[in-house]
């Protein structure tokens, strides 16, 4: 009796199972978004074979790869998302933008971590604030968004140095970046160590929002060494474990993804390519590089816009072109990234650069990071590139879309008046002879372990009547020179004679000074961002050779840093607190000579206030630098970025709301070359990227010619 009993329970389990399955099994299909024609004919057969191979692992949290689709949870996914960098955001936006990123219909951001960010210094860890990468990862869990993470170690991103911290350009023997040098193999995994035990507990099997880690990025565009991505797999499985996606991202060629693919069922291969061209070939040629099955089409960076430099016309792209482009890959069911869906802003010295035919054909990319992406810079979607996108995105997705925000409001807060607070050469004499460094021969920044800001170099040589030629065949990135009488014969005053530029390195006459003894030569090195792409992404900065006069070897150099502070960091020597308390007080003792009245206005200190009303609300605003120079403006001691109006495009600096306060409010500029006549900076509330000489490049001429955009451009250098 107690076996027939048994056998009769067990019956009815079955059926009752059967049918638990069954139910379980239909919603598949609704989920499921449109497919064409091409994909549909063998999608039952796939959907079957996938369900019944996952049958005892319904309650299992899992994004993975199968039937060239990506499943989550056993239902058919399709990734619709953008890149949005938590660190070109300040954390209280972070919220704001998510929001408006799922707005355009995205339910995945992808974000990249620069290492530079999080290890300033080696040793020193920096996880708070902007730089709190947990939190902005949990946030996107908040609001039910999946996430591609790109730990690097290079992220490129037009980033200072890919990512890369300055501090490795000390170690010697020089360290071979991006390859399987023992010595940067040792540095990355000890970087890795500390980072990806951070986000393991937030990968999706573990209840978190990340379905996919890059390893590198974009290696096919630059060397080719599976030796070097296959570590780092190694490495990232020894943290992550075996169940997480990795993936590569390269340009959609084949050369690229030959160089850049890691083979085998361990790594998905994805790609990216120019804005407009055909994307299905190059999917079927992804195909290639996958293991049968473990394709699924994904453009990891479909580019919404493009990055600018200095002393070129704003990239734009059309709204329609763009949103036809992405219609094309979502519409037989591909899976998109948008670079970018919200570019935000390099604050500080964290910009970027790209070269040319050489390292010389140096090109610093902009303070704002807007890159005409649907999301602006301040976070507006009242434009038509948001429309348009998400129309096309509203389209295809299987959810409905929420609601569009309104844009935060902007606010003018009028003309800000300032006045010169000291000329740095006075600055500099006050500087006690702890921070002066003396060698033979000038030294490049990293070598003092200085990361960012400038360098200033000083040394002494006898003049002769007629004057002097000065070469400096290798500065980086542009040095401004003074002179001035060693003895106080002449009253050291101090002149301005020239500036040698990277891109356009020049001889400088220096003019016969009359000076009793030997003229002192001053020179102000900036760096105006690390290459972040490319062969001469290896780019130390200051002076870098020897100094000649009339062809003769100067040596006996003394050197100050001005690192100033950078994002999420304070150093121990602030000029701008001396600005602000040291100044009055500093030493009648010289050592630097001069008599700063009456001769070049720059290098010089500007400082200003303005109120914002009590019962005000705070509000974004920008600060409008026409009329100004080139320098560094500093808001409430917050490093806002450079500005270069005479060189243009960029004409405003963005101000985020949470930077400002009710009350006073203090600008500092940091002032290289001429101040406003009228030494005034007004507060405005809109972006201008009207400055300078706006010169097209020739990439978006290209932009601006659809015809040819796709058989013209190459793929990648986009982030």
């Amino acid at each position: 009796m107690a076996r027939k009993r048994t056998n009769k329970t067990t019956l009815i389990f079955f059926v009752l199972l059967s049918v638990v399955a069954f139910v379980a099994f239909v919603p598949v299909f609704a989920s499921l978004p449109s497919l064409s024609s091409d994909h549909s004919s063998d999608l039952h057969l796939h959907l079957r074979r996938h369900h019944t191979h996952r049958r005892d692992k319904t309650d299992v949290r899992k994004f993975e790869i199968a039937d060239d689709m990506f499943w989550k949870d056993g239902k058919p996914f399709r990734i619709i998302g953008g890149d949005l960098h938590y660190f070109r955001v300040l954390p209280e936006y972070w919220e704001d933008r998510l929001l408006r990123a799922k707005a355009l219909g995205l339910n995945t951001i992808q974000t990249y971590v620069p290492w530079n960010l999080h290890e300033p210094e080696p040793g020193k860890l920096v996880f708070e604030g902007i730089a709190d990468l947990v939190s902005f990862l949990k946030l996107c869990q908040k609001l039910d968004l999946l996430v591609m993470l790109r730990p690097g170690p290079y992220i490129c991103a037009e980033w200072d140095l890919g990512g890369f911290p300055a501090w490795l350009l000390a170690i010697e023997p020089d360290i071979r970046l991006r390859s399987s040098d023992p010595a940067y193999l040792k540095m990355v995994k000890g970087w890795w160590e500390i980072l990806l035990p951070k986000v393991f507990p937030l990968l999706y099997g573990s209840g978190g929002p990340i379905i996919m880690v890059q390893i590198e990025n974009e290696f096919g565009s630059y060397g080719d060494d599976k030796a070097y991505l296959s570590h780092l797999v190694k490495l990232a499985r020894g943290h992550l474990g075996e169940d997480i996606i990795l993936y590569t991202t390269d340009g959609g060629s084949r050369e690229t993804l030959e160089k850049g693919t890691i083979w085998g069922d361990d790594v998905f291969s994805a790609v990216d390519f120019t804005t407009g061209d055909d994307p299905w070939p190059i999917f079927k040629l992804q195909k290639e590089f996958n293991s049968p099955g473990k394709s699924p089409p994904l453009s990891s960076e479909f580019y919404t816009g493009w990055l600018t430099h200095w002393g070129e016309k704003i990239a734009r792209t059309d709204a329609d072109f763009t949103a036809a482009a992405l219609e094309k890959i979502l519409s037989r069911n591909g899976s998109v990234v948008l670079y970018m869906a919200h570019g935000g802003t390099n604050f500080g010295f964290y910009n970027g650069a790209n070269t040319g035919s050489d390292e010389s054909d140096y090109k610093p990319d902009l303070t704002s990071y807007d890159y005409d992406a649907p999301i602006t810079e301040s976070g507006d979607v009242d434009n038509a590139k948001f429309k348009a996108i998400r129309r096309v995105i509203g389209k295809y997705s299987a959810v409905s879309l929420p609601s569009v925000p309104s844009n935060n409001k902007k606010t003018g807060y009028g003309s800000i008046h300032l006045q010169k607070t000291a000329f740095l050469f006075d600055l500099l004499d006050g500087i006690d002879s702890a921070h002066i460094v003396e060698a033979e021969n000038p030294t490049a920044m990293e070598y003092l372990y200085q990361r960012f800001g400038f360098l200033f170099y000083a040394s002494e040589y006898a003049s002769k009547t007629g004057g002097s030629k000065l070469v400096i065949p290798k500065v980086h990135d542009r040095a401004q020179v003074f002179i001035s009488c060693s003895s106080k014969a002449n009253g050291g005053q101090v002149s301005y004679v020239g500036t040698i530029e990277r891109w356009s390195n020049q001889a400088i006459g220096l003019p016969d000074a009359k000076c009793v003894s030997n003229t002192s030569l001053f020179i102000l090195v900036e760096n105006m961002g690390r290459v972040n792409y490319g062969p001469y992404v290896f780019d130390r900065k200051g002076i870098l050779s020897s100094v000649y006069v009339d062809g003769r070897v100067l040596n006996r150099w003394k050197m100050i840093s001005i690192p100033f502070h950078n994002l999420n960091e304070v150093p121990k020597f602030n000029p701008i607190i001396h600005v602000a308390s040291e100044f009055p007080k500093v030493s009648a003792r010289k050592k630097l000579e001069h008599n700063s009245e009456n001769v070049f206005e720059g290098p010089s200190f500007y400082t200003g206030r303005f109120s914002i009303d009590e019962t005000s609300e705070v509000t974004d605003t920008y600060i409008s630098l026409k009329g100004w120079g080139k320098g560094i403006a500093f808001v409430n001691d917050f490093n806002i970025g450079r500005y270069w109006p005479t060189f243009g495009p960029q004409c405003n600096l963005y101000i985020p709301a949470p930077i400002l306060r009710r009350g006073e409010n203090v600008l500092v500029l940091f002032e290289l070359e001429s101040a406003n006549p009228k030494l005034v900076v007004d507060s405005v509330n809109q972006a201008d990227f009207t400055c300078g000489s706006r010169k097209p490049t020739a990439f978006q001429e290209l932009l601006n010619n659809r015809s040819i955009i796709s058989h013209l451009l190459p793929s990648g250098n986009g982030g």
